[in-house]
């Protein structure tokens, strides 16, 4: 990856910790968002992934050859789809649990309207991935 090292090369040190340290801290925000159900957790993975890119080979290598995330975020970012099962299985429980959140948990309508709103941004983000056959983890 030639555009990994350019940009390692361009960066100060204190630069390359403050972006291996946010880096580190979106993987954190992307695991928490598998069990958050309104925390989404590929873009968070994305931006480690990137993060690495920009300030460690080591890092980002670890990212993405990860045995839980690896295959995943190199699928997301080559365009090659998930699978239609998965899809709905993550839609359907995108609304069960928002749809709870927003019944049982919270009394401010706002507060409802704005999960109902995630919900239906997260939902047509998913809708929008082109589906894919077959999904090896």
């Amino acid at each position: 990856m030639n555009d990994l090292n350019k940009s390692k090369q361009s960066i100060s040190k204190p630069i390359q910790i403050l972006l291996i340290t946010l880096g580190t801290f979106f993987v954190g925000v992307g695991i928490a968002g598998i069990f958050i159900p309104v925390l989404p957790t590929t873009p968070f993975l994305l931006l480690s992934a990137a993060l690495y890119a920009k300030s460690s080979k080591r890092f980002y290598n670890w990212l993405i050859n990860n045995r839980i995330f690896g295959q995943y975020i190199k699928n997301y970012r080559e365009g090659k789809g998930i699978p239609l099962r998965l899809k709905i299985i993550t839609i359907t429980l995108l609304w069960i649990t928002i749809g709870c959140s927003a019944i049982f948990a919270v009394d401010i309508l706002w507060v409802r309207i704005l999960l109902v709103a995630i919900a239906v941004g997260v939902m047509v983000h998913v809708v929008r991935i082109k589906p894919k056959k077959r999904y090896q983890l």
